[in-house]
C-alpha cells in the first residue's frame, strides 16, 4: 500500500507557486502541466497509490491543466471525477462538460486537456485490460463523459470519496488493496453501463433499422480492420457518433461491443475451419492487435481458451 501525502501551495511564495504546482503534477502523472494565473494560484492535493490504482484528490482555483501522451507498452486509462465546479474535457477532437457527479475516462497514451473552474476533483489512473474485461466496447467511451446521475454513478463517486474518508485506516492493513482494486473495477464498470442505458433512445421504425443493417454489414467487411472505430461507422453512414451509439443501444449492445462479438464469432468459425491456423495469426486476421487480449475475450465469451475451445469442437 502506497503513501497517503499531501501537497500545498500555503507555504510557498505567490510567485513560485503554479512553479512548484508544475512539478508536483508531474511527478504524480508524468506529462502534465497547469496553466493559470500565478499571483492567484492556490492548490492542494493528496495523492495514493493502491496496487494498480494512482489516485490524487485536488482542489485548485481556476487553471488549463493538460497532459501530453505517455508511451507505454500497457495502454492506461486515466478517470477524472468531477466533485465541485465544472470542467471541460477534450481528446481526441472529442468536447465534454463536466458537472459535478459526471467524470472522463481518458487514454494516457493520448494528448488531453481540461478548462477547470475553481474546482475539486478525484483522479485516478490504472491499467486499462481490468476494466475492458468488464466493458465490451470500453472504445466507445474513451475520450468522453460518463454520466454520473445513475444510481450506479452515485455508488461508484461515493465509494470513492469512502476510499479517501478511510485512507488512513487502510494504509495500516495491506490486505485491503486486492480486494478494493477490484471494487474499483466492478463499480466503474456498473456505472458505465447505468450510464448507457440511460442514453437516448435508438431510432425507430424502417429508417432506424435500414441504418442499423448498413451499420452491420459495413462492419462486416472491416472486421480485420484494427483500426475500425464508431467514429468509422458514423464516417461511413453519415451519422454522428451519438447517432451511431443509439442504434446499437436499440439492440442492447455499443458499436464496439458488436464488433467484439462479431470478431469473436468470425474466429470462432476459423478456429474450426482451419485446424492449421495459429491462434495469433487468427487473432490478427480477425482485428486484433494482441493475442493475449483475444484469449481473454474469447474465453470470457466461449468458457475456454480458443486452443481448448478448437480441441473440444474437433
Amino acid at each position: 500500500m502506497g503513501l497517503l501525502q499531501k501537497f500545498t501551495t500555503s507555504g510557498v511564495a505567490p510567485g513560485d507557486r503554479l512553479r512548484y504546482w508544475n512539478v508536483i503534477a508531474d511527478e504524480v502523472f508524468s506529462g502534465t502541466y497547469v496553466n493559470a494565473d500565478g499571483r492567484q494560484f492556490t492548490g492542494e492535493m493528496w495523492h495514493w497509490g493502491m496496487g494498480e490504482l494512482n489516485m490524487i484528490r485536488t482542489t485548485s482555483q481556476q487553471a488549463a491543466v493538460g497532459r501530453r501522451g505517455i508511451d507505454r507498452t500497457e495502454e492506461h486509462l486515466i478517470v477524472h471525477v468531477q466533485c465541485r465546479g465544472t470542467s471541460r474535457f477534450r481528446q481526441q477532437g472529442y468536447d465534454a462538460r463536466l458537472e459535478p457527479g459526471d467524470f472522463s475516462i481518458g487514454s494516457s497514451h493520448k494528448p488531453y486537456s481540461f478548462d477547470l473552474s475553481a474546482h475539486e476533483m478525484l483522479v485516478i489512473e490504472f491499467p486499462k485490460a481490468p476494466l475492458a474485461q468488464r466493458v465490451a466496447g470500453l472504445d466507445d467511451i474513451v475520450a468522453g463523459r460518463v454520466r454520473g446521475a445513475s444510481a450506479a454513478g452515485r455508488i461508484f463517486h461515493d465509494f470513492l470519496l469512502s476510499l479517501w474518508r478511510q485512507g488512513g485506516r487502510l494504509l495500516q492493513e495491506d490486505s485491503w488493496e486486492p480486494g478494493m482494486n477490484s471494487v474499483f473495477y466492478d463499480l466503474a464498470a456498473a456505472a458505465i453501463r447505468g450510464a448507457g442505458h440511460n442514453a437516448g433512445e435508438s431510432p425507430r421504425g424502417p429508417h432506424g433499422q435500414a441504418l442499423l443493417g448498413r451499420a452491420k454489414a459495413y462492419i462486416e467487411t472491416e472486421l480485420p480492420n484494427p483500426e475500425l472505430r464508431t467514429t468509422s461507422i458514423a464516417d461511413e453512414l453519415d451519422l454522428s457518433v451519438r447517432s451511431v451509439q443509439n442504434l446499437f443501444a436499440g439492440i442492447g449492445t455499443t458499436p464496439m461491443g458488436y464488433v467484439l462479438d462479431r470478431r469473436l464469432a468470425r474466429a470462432a468459425e476459423r478456429l474450426m475451419a482451419d485446424p492449421t491456423a495459429s491462434v495469433t495469426e487468427i487473432a490478427f486476421d480477425h482485428g486484433f492487435t494482441d493475442a493475449g487480449y483475444f484469449t481473454r475475450c474469447f474465453r470470457q465469451k466461449f468458457g475456454a481458451s480458443p486452443r481448448n475451445w478448437r480441441l473440444g469442437q474437433s
